[in-house]
């Protein structure tokens, strides 16, 4: 996208901001996972991804070390249309599974999923070997994939998995959430 993700305008908060407030309306151990150097807004404490270009499975493994309770919500900063609705039923989804990862439109979504605690060692050894896809974790666990149909009674539109990785879908987060388009800084 050619900008900082988490720092987009979303509002009167940032992207990172809004995600984060979400998860706490839902989970009391909020664990905030950024890379080396990432700068954050105040109030907010991470716990640094070990290695910039690792992917999501190094942020992951490093979140699931860092918590308290038995099991995560992982969700990425840019899905600012996250519906806390859909984070319990996820939580609800997971008891008895290592993992819960919804499946939208015929993809595994492994940011806007549930983990154990216990899979913090087998995330690590998965990236320290350079097996950085989600799925060499799902395979290697208990893992409950969660069909679309399964949530839309918690969210119809499934909107909490529009991510703003491009300008269009940041653009249109936006305009889901009836905010106004913000302007891009040069």
């Amino acid at each position: 996208m050619g900008r900082d993700k988490a720092a987009l305008p979303f509002g009167d908060e940032t992207l990172v901001v809004r995600v984060v407030r979400i998860v706490r309306g839902v989970a009391s151990d909020v664990v905030l996972v950024a890379r080396e150097g990432q700068p954050l807004p105040d109030g907010l404490d991470a716990v640094r991804d070990p290695a910039e270009g690792l992917g999501p499975l190094a942020g992951i493994a490093a979140g699931l070390a860092a918590i308290m309770g038995e099991r995560a919500f992982v969700a990425a900063c840019d899905m600012p249309l996250l519906r806390p609705a859909l984070v319990r039923r996820l939580f609800e989804l997971s008891r008895g599974w290592d993992a819960c990862v919804p499946v939208v439109d015929g993809f595994a979504v492994p940011t806007c999923a549930v983990y154990a605690r216990g899979l913090a060692d087998r995330a690590a050894a998965l990236v320290a070997a350079r097996q950085l896809r989600p799925l060499a974790l799902f395979e290697s666990v208990k893992t409950r994939f969660v069909g679309g149909d399964e949530l839309r009674d918690v969210d119809p539109e499934l909107a909490s998995f529009l991510d703003c990785d491009t300008e269009e879908a940041y653009a249109e987060a936006l305009r889901a959430a009836g905010l106004r388009g913000a302007r891009r800084s040069s």
